[in-house]
C-alpha cells in the first residue's frame, strides 16, 4: 500500500509541474492569495493542524494561511494532491513538523521550482524520541532505518520550541514585521509555560502513572510528566493489533488495575472498546491533536483547549 501511495505521489508531482491542475488548496481555513507577490501578507501553508495553529498564532493578521490536511482527517498517511503541490509553488513559507511525520515532504520540496520558498521544519533542533512502527511497516523498511516519534507538539515545552522555529521563519521571510512576530511569540510562549505548570501540578500528585492509549503518540508528554504509556499500536494509528498484542494489553490492564482505556477522535474506538469491555473498564478520548473537526474549530477550540481537555481526562483516569 505504501508503494502504491508513493507511485501516486510521484505521478501527482509530474502532473503539477506540467501545470495540469487548478491551484486550489485542500479545504484551507483561509485561502492564501493566488499571487503572493501583490499582497503584503505572507502566503503560508501548514502541513497539518498543530503547525497551522502555531503559525496562525504567531503570524496573526500578517499572514494568509492554509491547513493542507482537511479538518477531521487523520494526517499520518495523508498525501498532498497535485493542486496542493502547485499552490506551494506560489507560497512564501511552508511550515511542517518533521521528525518523520510528513513522509512525503522531501520528495515534494525537491520537486518545487520556487527556490524562494522558506520551508521551516518546526521540530528542528529538538531531541527526538525513538518510535516503534507496526510490523507491516517494519517489513517494508530498511533494517538500519531509524524511526522517530513525531508527536513532539504534545510536550508543551517542545511545542513552544516549535513555535519559536516558526516565528524565526516568518522573520526570515518578512523582516519588516519582526517585532510583531516576536511579540506574538512571547505572548504564547507564556501560555505554553502556564500549560506546562498546570500539567506538572496536576499529574505529579496522582497515584497512578500508567495509561493505555490507542497508538504511540504520547511519549513526549509522558516523558515530561512521569507517566508510562502502553500503546495498543505503534506510531501508525490506523492498524489493528494482533491477538497476542491484545492479550498483552488485557493482562497489563488487569494487573495494574487500569480503569480507563483511551481512544482517539480521528480513529475508530473499536479496539479500545473491546479491551475495556473485556476487563470491565471504561473508555475516554485522549487527543493527539493531529487535527480538529469543523465543529471544534467553529466552537473556537485550539491546541491549548485540547491539551487542557487531555489533562482533565488524564486526571480522571489516574486519580
Amino acid at each position: 500500500m505504501k508503494k502504491i501511495a508513493s507511485l501516486l505521489l510521484s505521478l501527482m508531482l509530474v502532473i503539477s509541474l506540467l501545470g495540469g491542475c487548478t491551484p486550489t488548496p485542500s479545504t484551507p481555513s483561509v485561502n492564501p492569495s493566488e499571487n503572493s507577490g501583490i499582497t503584503e501578507k505572507l502566503s503560508v501553508y501548514a502541513s497539518f493542524y498543530p503547525m497551522y495553529d502555531f503559525a496562525l498564532k504567531v503570524g496573526g493578521d500578517k499572514i494568509e494561511i492554509a491547513n493542507m490536511v482537511p479538518a477531521g482527517t487523520e494526517p499520518h498517511d495523508w498525501e498532498p494532491t497535485a493542486s496542493d503541490i502547485t499552490n506551494l509553488e506560489k507560497a512564501d513559507v511552508f511550515i511542517y513538523n518533521g521528525a518523520d511525520m510528513e513522509h512525503w515532504v522531501d520528495k515534494v520540496l525537491e520537486s518545487l521550482q520556487n527556490k524562494d520558498l522558506i520551508a521551516a521544519e518546526a521540530s528542528q533542533g529538538l531531541t527526538l524520541l525513538e518510535g516503534h512502527h507496526d510490523e507491516e511497516e517494519d517489513e517494508n523498511a530498511e533494517e538500519e532505518e531509524e524511526h522517530h516519534d513525531p508527536h513532539v507538539w504534545l510536550s508543551p515545552i517542545k511545542a513552544k520550541r516549535e513555535m519559536e522555529n516558526i516565528k524565526n521563519a516568518f522573520i526570515q521571510a518578512d523582516a519588516d514585521n519582526k517585532d510583531y512576530y516576536e511579540a506574538n511569540y512571547e505572548k504564547y510562549a507564556a501560555e505554553f509555560d502556564k500549560l506546562d505548570k498546570e500539567f506538572k501540578d496536576t499529574l505529579s500528585v496522582l497515584p497512578n502513572k500508567d495509561i493505555i492509549v490507542a497508538h504511540q503518540a504520547f511519549g513526549y508528554l509522558c516523558a515530561d510528566y512521569g507517566l508510562n504509556q502502553i500503546p495498543i499500536e505503534g506510531l501508525s494509528p490506523d492498524s489493528e493489533p494482533d491477538p497476542a498484542r491484545m492479550a498483552e494489553i488485557i493482562k497489563f490492564a488487569k494487573e495494574h488495575n487500569v480503569k480507563i482505556i483511551f481512544f482517539e477522535e480521528l480513529v475508530s474506538p473499536k479496539v479500545a472498546e473491546t479491551i475495556a469491555n473485556t476487563i470491565g473498564a471504561k473508555t475516554d478520548m485522549l487527543n493527539p491533536i493531529e487535527g480538529l473537526s469543523d465543529e471544534q474549530l467553529a466552537a473556537g477550540d485550539d491546541y491549548f483547549s485540547a491539551m487542557r481537555q487531555n489533562l482533565q481526562s488524564l486526571k480522571a483516569a489516574l486519580q
